[in-house]
Formats: C-alpha cells, sequence, structure tokens
C-alpha cells in the first residue's frame, strides 16, 4: 500500500474518533483538521491546513476508504473511514492500526495502554495475536530491534516507505532556532590588531526576537478558538 503521510493521519484521525468521542463522529473538515493537528498522542505533531485535509480525503475516497457522510440539511460536510468494511477488520485490529498510524511504531505494551480507550484488550497475549494477525495480512511489520532495545516494535504497513520520506515543509510545526545560534552567526569579526583605534567600534549584537514562542501561542489560540466554533456547531446540529 501506498499511502502518504496526510492520508495516514487523516484515515488514523477517523477511526480514532470514531471510537472515542462517537457523539461528535462523523467528523467536519474542521474537526478533522483539529484532529490531524493535535499535539498530544500525535507523533510527528503536524499543522495541516483545510486543503491539505481536503485533498488526502479526495484521495482516500477514491480507494473507498473514505466517504462524505453529511446529510441533505446539514450545514457542514462530514467525513467517516470505511477501512473496517474495505479490509474487513475486527475492533480490536481496528484499534492498533488507529495508534500505529498516529503514533509511529509501538511495543506490545504500548499498544496495550494506548489502545484503552478504542477497545480493551484482555491481556498482552491478545495484543500479540492481533499483531499476528495483522501480519499474515502485511498490514503490521515487525521492527528489527535497536541498540538498547529490550522489547520488539511494531509499524503498520499502509505506507512501505512512510519512514523514508523527510517530512514536507508544510506539514511539520516548524521549529525554532537557538537564540545563541543567531546571536554568533551575527556577530562581527574580530578587529584586527592595530585598528581598534582607527575603525569606529562595531555596533553589539542584539538578539533576535523569540517570534517562535509568539507564534506557538498565537497558534494554540487559533486551535482552541476554531475547537470552540466546532463544537457549537456540533451542539447546534
Amino acid at each position: 500500500m501506498d499511502l502518504d503521510a496526510t492520508e495516514v493521519r487523516v484515515l488514523g484521525c477517523l477511526i480514532e474518533k470514531q471510537r472515542v468521542t462517537p457523539d461528535a463522529y462523523p467528523l467536519s473538515l474542521n474537526g478533522l483538521r483539529l484532529a490531524c493537528n493535535q499535539t498530544t498522542n500525535r507523533d510527528p505533531v503536524v499543522q495541516y491546513d483545510e486543503e491539505t485535509i481536503r485533498a488526502a480525503l479526495h484521495r482516500l475516497g477514491r480507494r473507498r476508504w473514505t466517504r462524505l457522510a453529511s446529510g441533505h440539511g446539514s450545514r457542514a460536510a462530514k467525513y467517516r473511514h470505511l477501512l473496517d468494511e474495505a479490509l474487513g477488520l475486527d475492533p480490536g485490529a481496528m484499534a492498533v492500526l488507529a495508534v500505529l498510524m498516529l503514533r509511529g511504531d509501538q511495543t506490545p505494551g504500548e499498544l496495550k495502554q494506548r489502545t484503552e480507550r478504542m477497545h480493551r484488550f484482555a491481556d498482552l497475549a491478545a495484543v500479540e495475536q492481533t499483531l499476528g494477525n495483522l501480519m499474515d495480512r502485511d498490514l503490521v511489520a515487525r521492527l528489527e530491534r535497536r541498540p538498547g532495545q529490550k522489547e520488539e516494535r511494531y509499524a503498520h504497513r499502509l505506507s512501505e516507505d512512510l519512514d523514508d520520506e523527510p517530512p514536507a515543509a508544510a506539514a511539520v510545526a516548524p521549529a525554532t532556532s537557538p537564540p545563541s545560534a543567531a546571536v554568533h552567526a551575527t556577530s562581527p569579526p574580530p578587529p584586527s590588531p592595530g585598528a581598534a583605534t582607527a575603525s569606529r567600534p562595531a555596533p553589539p549584537a542584539v538578539p533576535p526576537a523569540d517570534d517562535g514562542r509568539l507564534e506557538r501561542l498565537e497558534r494554540e489560540v487559533a486551535e482552541l478558538r476554531a475547537e470552540l466554533r466546532a463544537l457549537r456547531e456540533e451542539l447546534g446540529a
């Protein structure tokens, strides 16, 4: 299978919200954007806009893995996934796939803990049995242990080259440069011997403002406002 990173995130969010918040499912485009861009229970953290998500939904719809689910009188378009029907998976397998799609490779113990809200496994052996069934269908792969790892880790195979793809600049949350590095890069070179008295002393370097923190705060406020607006729309509907 060859889903891209956006399609994986969209599909994983639809599965998760169907199980965790069934009253708000199917999801509106804005609700799906908020789910994709969550800063908790997501790896990596991304910043998708609605156009990016709409394009991913269109591609998934062509596979018949998602579809428009809003009624004729609905004020907002809503979407649902069809993955369980398309692949014939039970709730436990869907929960495991959703966590792998949203949080990257996991150990069986992590999967048991993180699938709790979507599906409650009786014990670790039940998780391992589900992983085995998914591996038999080439939907999950067991990863080789890396140095220092004690437990085996598993990853989904809905995208064969997902781990090899560099994160898109527009999708992954931007990182700010350390102020110390910026100061070092803009500091003037030391004056040559004998020239200090003849030349005017260079003005001290001024560190740049911490725009990254302000941008993060503005983004979080915008997300909260959008989430509140989406909740009001859901309650009104």
